[in-house]
């Protein structure tokens, strides 16, 4: 197994650069998630992608990011929490080159699709860092609460630099900005982070686990983000729906019968980890899936240009952050138990708010309680949930805990975009005119609402979380890095 950075540097590491390093890696991946979205009109205008195809440069980064999430965390267990981190942001800076650079439909996405596999590598092996550097407990909730803060501010910047870099130099200016940015961490991180050492005890990658884990997650994903614009009975996505059945079932026999496997099933009897990762699904399947409805109804029935649209996205990220340092205190004090209580209770009332603000006669205005509050709600559950994932669970085993929750992560957010896009749209076929507006404000207020309803099953899941010491950060199975 991977052996802590801890060890390979002899003496105690400086975490503050080391967290400062991290937290502009957040910030990156999350302002990689926001930027591309408002310049997907110029960006189809300009290569040739019509309005039903245009979504794949955001789709082919989803599928990727989603379907090698699990296998991110496995090699950064086994390879190197530092290698894989450096050659994470490697991938993104040089395939955010070759998204600038391109010049037809076929090249970006597949710039987009190797950018996800960055992020699939990216954000476990961050979070492993994280969770082996700084001690379980109060210290590590405030670094996880710093590393939460950046990702907020991430989807800011992605929001307002998307909107800018548009409307200044064009959209290939939104690849080429990251390409400086994840050089310069990269390099830093060389710097600052302890090198990985030698694994004492040597372990098998399970090839055939990662394969299977990999291509099942993957189809699973493209399944769900395909199947409302294709079509859930189309052939393409039924084939790959049944492909993805037999991968995971072949995966699950293969975890049963392999002597170091890739994702261990004693995993999931720690509480706290099997709540994280059911929180971490809930949370995009209805947070994360609040952005799409916003840009919609800002953009298409407001006419919003793509930088009043980034401009808009500050109030609540600014929320979000706000609510991710909240989230750090309440656990500290109060538990993670509470904490997510706390957080989903937020997110009920300001979503449903929220919703209120849904109209095609009603200004921005209308929609700032809502924002706010859900957006603070938001941000208390972001930091908890992964101090959860993280709670209880073996430093050499935190990468693929971390990929677990990740992937759920990913997998939730598909999941909530198909099934409350296809809803939302139910009514919008064949209007035009004044009509349309109308049909799609009333349509993202349904979406809003049932997200917010969704959000009472994470309540639900948080009222069931384990309480005691693994709660406060103070389980036994787990010793810093």
């Amino acid at each position: 197994m991977s052996s802590s950075p801890v060890a390979a540097a002899g003496r105690r590491p400086r975490l503050g650069p080391i967290l400062t390093v991290l937290a502009l890696a957040q910030l990156i991946f999350s302002l990689d998630l926001n930027i591309v979205f408002v310049a997907l009109p110029d960006i189809g205008a300009d290569l040739g992608f019509t309005e039903q195809t245009q979504q794949s440069v955001v789709s082919a980064y989803v599928v990727f990011a989603g379907g090698f999430l699990l296998l991110g965390g496995r090699a950064a267990d086994l390879l190197g929490r530092r290698r894989v981190f450096v050659a994470a942001l490697t991938i993104y800076a040089l395939s955010s080159l070759a998204g600038g650079l391109a010049g037809s439909p076929l090249v970006i996405v597949i710039a987009r699709a190797v950018q996800g596999l960055g992020g699939a590598l990216l954000l476990p092996s961050t979070l492993a860092l994280i969770n082996t550097l700084f001690e379980e407990g109060p210290r590590r909730n405030r670094a996880l609460a710093v590393w939460g803060g950046a990702g907020a501010s991430g989807l800011t910047l992605g929001a307002l630099l998307g909107g800018v870099l548009t409307q200044a130099f064009g959209w290939e200016a939104v690849f080429f900005v990251n390409v400086p940015l994840a050089g310069a961490v990269a390099l830093v991180a060389l710097a600052v982070i302890p090198a990985d050492v030698r694994a004492v005890v040597r372990r098998r990658f399970d090839l055939p686990g990662a394969l299977t884990v990999t291509g099942g997650a993957t189809l699973a994903v493209f399944v769900l983000v395909q199947g409302p614009e294709r079509g859930w009975a189309g052939p393409e996505v039924l084939v790959c729906a049944v492909l993805s059945v037999a991968l995971l079932v072949a995966l699950a026999v293969i975890e049963s019968r392999s002597v170091d496997p890739l994702m261990p099933p004693r995993l999931l009897r720690n509480r706290s980890l099997a709540a994280g990762v059911a929180v971490t699904f809930l949370y995009m399947a209805t947070f994360g899936t609040l952005p799409y409805f916003l840009t919609v109804l800002l953009q298409t029935v407001h006419g919003f240009t793509a930088l009043q649209t980034g401009l808009a996205f500050l109030l609540p990220s600014i929320a979000i952050a706000t609510g991710t340092q909240v989230g750090e205190r309440l656990t500290t004090r109060l538990g993670t138990r509470t904490t997510l209580i706390t957080g989903f209770v937020g997110g009920v009332v300001g979503t449903a708010v929220l919703a209120l603000g849904f109209g095609a006669d009603q200004g921005y205005l209308a929609l700032v309680p809502g924002l706010v509050v859900s957006g603070v709600g938001q941000g208390i559950v972001w930091t908890s949930m992964w101090i959860a994932a993280g709670t209880g669970v073996q430093p050499s085993e935190q990468g693929v805990a971390n990929g677990m929750a990740s992937t759920t992560l990913n997998i939730g957010n598909a999941i909530g975009l198909a099934v409350l896009i296809a809803i939302s749209n139910a009514d919008v076929a064949g209007r035009s005119g004044p009509a349309l507006p109308d049909a799609l404000a009333a349509g993202g207020r349904t979406a809003v609402l049932i997200a917010s309803a969704g959000m009472v099953i994470g309540l639900l899941l948080a009222l069931s979380f384990p309480t005691g010491r693994a709660e406060d950060g103070c389980s036994p199975g787990n010793a810093r890095g």
